[in-house]
């Protein structure tokens, strides 16, 4: 049988590792692909934003150390997208063309790298609904947490 592989976007890791409204979902999806795809950038988007958790008061210390264990885990299983030229050129044209936050332009950028920039019957995992609809409007099948 082939591996599933997606796209992880970071919105769709941190509600793997915290009692959140879409962690369910999120561990469901996690379970059926396999095979992670993240951008190198990830691992502080993650960390960043673990870490406001706790000062939220949302996770506990030793709640966070948990998290942060079961992400490094992911996080060394995953196939990492390195920063390339090309991410940076393609990620520069995105804000504009579709709405798109600055760290929301890269990882769709880093996931168009990924798959050579032909995205059809390629997974993008995500919970932010303006980047979904971004990996959309590219041609990736969006699976979304929303």
């Amino acid at each position: 049988m082939k591996t599933k592989i997606a796209f992880f976007d970071t919105s769709a890791i941190i509600p793997l590792y915290c009692n959140q409204v879409m962690s369910v979902e999120s561990r469901k999806i996690r379970r059926q692909f396999k095979m992670p795809v993240i951008w190198w950038g990830t691992r502080v988007e993650v960390n960043s934003g673990l870490d406001r958790l706790l000062r939220d008061a949302i996770l506990t210390r030793s709640q966070l150390q948990i998290a942060l264990q079961k992400w490094e885990k992911l996080h060394s299983q995953a196939h990492i997208i390195k920063p390339e030229d090309n991410i940076l050129e393609i990620a520069s044209t995105l804000p504009s063309v579709y709405n798109l936050r600055a760290l929301d332009s890269f990882q769709l950028a880093a996931a168009l790298v990924w798959c050579k920039e032909k995205p059809k019957n390629r997974s993008f995992v995500c919970a932010d609904n303006r980047l979904g609809e971004a990996a959309d409007a590219t041609g990736f099948d969006v699976v979304s947490l929303c």
